[in-house]
C-alpha cells in the first residue's frame, strides 16, 4: 500500500431503506446533520513526527476522500471523524477504554479510538503484517462512523434492546460485517480513483493482507484462542469466513447496496 499526504427508528428493515436510499441518490430522509460545523482534525492526540501517525493521517484522508464523495452523490455532506491515537487507556464519551478492547468507534463524540501498540498486536499475535492490514482496520472503524451518521447504529442498538441475547448478537454481527463491507468498498473506490497517476494506491498482496486480518480477528478464531472452542451464538463481530466474505464483497462490488448485511 502507498499513502502520501493527505492532499446506515424503526426496525431493520428501514436500515435496508436507507442504504439503498443512500446509493441511488435519494433523500433517506434527515438522517444526516446538513447544517454547518467546523470540520475536524484527522487526529486530536498523537505524538508529532510520527511514522506511524502520518499513516494513519493518511489513510484517514483517503477515507475521507471516498465518502465526501459518496455522501456528495446523495446531496449530503460527509462530516468526517476525529480519530484519537492514545497508549494504554482513554476517556471517551462511550466511557473509559483500555488498549485490552482493541480499536473503538464511538458514536457519543464521533470519534475514533487507537492504541497504536494494536498495529504490533496485529503482527505478533493475529499474525497480520502489513501496511493494508493497517488500514482495513481504521477503514472498519471509520466504516462504523457511516453507520452512525446514516443512523443504522442507532436503529440496530434499538432492536438489540428489543431483542433477546442471541438476537442481539445476530444484530451486533451484521452491523459489525457491514463495516467490513464499507472498509472493502473504501478499498474499491480510494484505488480507482488513484487509477492512472504515478503510483497506484494498491500494491500486489494488499488486498490479501486486509482478508489476513479479517480473518484472524474473526469471533471463532479468537474464541478459539482464548477458550480452546468455539460458541456461535455468542459472536458479536462474525466468523472468520465471514468477515473475509464481506470484506471482499465491497471490495468488489465498490457498491454501498451491496453490503446489505441486514437482509
Amino acid at each position: 500500500m502507498r499513502v502520501g499526504p493527505m492532499a446506515i427508528g424503526g426496525g431493520l428493515g428501514t436500515i435496508v431503506i436507507v442504504v439503498i436510499g443512500l446509493l441511488l441518490g435519494v433523500n433517506p430522509g434527515d438522517l444526516i446533520n446538513t447544517g454547518s460545523y467546523d470540520t475536524v482534525a484527522p487526529t486530536e492526540t498523537a505524538p508529532a513526527n510520527d511514522e506511524t501517525t502520518d499513516f494513519v493521517r493518511a489513510v484517514v484522508g483517503y477515507t475521507e476522500d471516498t465518502w465526501s464523495e459518496i455522501f456528495r452523490a446523495a446531496g449530503k455532506t460527509y462530516r468526517p471523524p476525529t480519530m484519537v491515537l492514545y497508549t494504554g487507556a482513554v476517556e471517551s464519551a462511550c466511557g473509559f477504554g483500555q488498549a485490552a478492547m482493541g480499536p473503538f468507534y464511538c458514536p457519543g463524540d464521533e470519534k475514533v479510538y487507537l492504541d497504536l501498540s494494536f498495529f504490533q498486536e496485529l503482527r505478533s499475535r493475529f499474525q497480520a503484517p502489513g501496511d493494508f492490514a493497517q488500514a482495513y482496520v481504521i477503514a472498519h472503524e471509520v466504516g462504523h462512523h457511516v453507520q452512525n451518521l446514516l443512523n443504522i447504529s442507532s436503529q440496530v442498538e434499538a432492536q438489540r434492546n428489543r431483542s433477546s441475547q442471541t438476537q442481539a448478537n445476530r444484530a451486533s454481527v451484521q452491523l459489525e460485517l457491514q463495516a467490513d463491507c464499507l472498509a472493502g468498498l473504501w478499498a474499491n473506490r480510494t484505488e480507482r480513483t488513484q487509477k492512472g497517476q504515478a503510483q497506484s494506491f494498491l500494491d500486489p498482496g494488499d488486498v490479501e493482507e486486509a482478508l489476513q486480518a479479517a480473518s484472524m480477528i474473526g469471533d471463532d478464531k479468537l474464541q478459539m484462542q482464548t477458550r480452546g472452542y468455539v460458541v456461535p451464538e455468542s459472536f458479536t463481530h462474525g466468523s472468520a469466513a465471514q468477515r473475509m466474505q464481506w470484506f471482499k464483497q465491497g471490495f468488489q462490488t465498490g457498491n454501498f447496496e451491496a453490503c446489505n448485511t441486514f437482509n
